[in-house]
């Protein structure tokens, strides 16, 4: 893929006065659009600004290709669609919304402190109160199962059920969640610089660590053969191959900068990552050997940042794999348009 593009994509990348950090770049049948921290939803080619919470913050997002879902600190869930139309689908009063989650069926499920509740096709909601706060979400690809991360593990959910989670054991905090495409591994960020695991069929565990920061952006390849990770000054990509996962198997580092890594995605439909840094960096990458090209230039090594860092704080690339959208911290965001192919000669 990469070998057809020059050294340099920065020519086309259109620039956004977003006014606000993005927390999530989204593609709503095909339309670019942004999450944004003030309580808004940014229209990229239109430039129209649908303000969903009113003197209010959008602390976490998710999307698919029908809609965006948004919590905020004022405790309400609120879903967009693409034609600009909003609907609060929950609200938890005097609270914050530390998690969202999705599924394509329209099923949506938040946390708020310790309490969880997941919403079906139907609306019917149930509720659920973990051990404690419960800082990550996701659905499982099969059934209607749902992952919540807390203190001391992963508690795995049947909404529709009356029976006790299913408990993944793990000492200490765990933070942002994620799960392999074929729902075989749980993984979470913990509050130490490391990531912790399961095999979920048999809770098989598994210790991902040396990271000198925080992991706060997972990716997986398409086909679920790889899952990228920041925190490092380097892309940190752990294998899956096997039915082991990565246990016992080192990663693999790509993107080697003066600057740890803030964003990650790969592509979806090559192994090809986005990845975003800490000094406003955006690099495509190509796996197999590491090939880079440029995406958006940030500061240079040494270089004094401003009062407002240039920290990549969102990548999102749509379905085709064309169009890749970031957002900063600062305010700033922007999307890239592949150019087309030239034809061989």
């Amino acid at each position: 893929m990469m070998e057809e593009y020059d050294e340099s994509l920065t020519p086309f990348v259109k620039t956004v006065a977003a006014g606000s950090e993005t927390i999530l770049p989204a593609f709503l049948a095909d339309k670019p659009i942004l999450a944004l921290s003030d309580g808004s939803f940014l229209f990229v080619e239109t430039g129209e600004r649908v303000q969903a919470f009113p003197d209010a913050a959008i602390l976490c997002a998710r999307a698919d290709a029908r809609r965006i879902v948004a919590g905020g600190d004022n405790g309400k869930i609120v879903e967009m669609t693409p034609d600009g139309r909003t609907a609060t689908l929950g609200e938890e009063p005097g609270k914050w919304i530390d998690a969202i989650a999705i599924r394509e069926d329209g099923a949506t499920a938040w946390s708020a402190g310790k309490q969880v509740r997941a919403r079906d096709t139907k609306g019917a909601l149930r509720g659920w109160a973990a051990p404690s706060s419960a800082r990550g979400l996701a659905f499982l690809p099969k059934g209607y199962r749902l992952a919540a991360s807390h203190y001391n593990g992963v508690s795995l959910w049947f909404p529709n059920l009356d029976a006790e989670p299913d408990l993944l054991k793990w000492p200490g905090s765990h933070l942002d969640l994620t799960l392999s495409p074929d729902g075989n591994f749980c993984i979470t960020a913990m509050q130490e610089n490391a990531l912790h695991g399961w095999r979920i069929a048999d809770k098989k565990d598994m210790r991902m660590t040396g990271y000198p920061a925080k992991t706060r952006s997972f990716s997986f390849s398409h086909d679920g053969q790889w899952m990228a990770t920041s925190g490092a000054e380097a892309c940190v990509v752990w294998p899956f191959q096997s039915k082991d996962g990565p246990m016992g198997k080192p990663p693999r580092e790509c993107g080697v900068r003066p600057a740890k890594v803030s964003q990650v995605a790969f592509h979806p439909r090559a192994l090809v990552l986005a990845v975003g840094y800490e000094d406003g960096w955006i690099l495509m990458i190509r796996l197999d050997d590491g090939a880079e090209l440029l995406v958006r230039k940030g500061l240079d090594e040494g270089e004094t940042p401003p009062r407002d860092k240039p920290i990549v704080s969102a990548l999102s690339w749509d379905e085709h794999g064309r169009r890749l959208m970031y957002g900063m911290q600062d305010g700033e965001a922007g999307m890239l348009t592949l150019p087309p192919v030239p034809p061989k000669r």
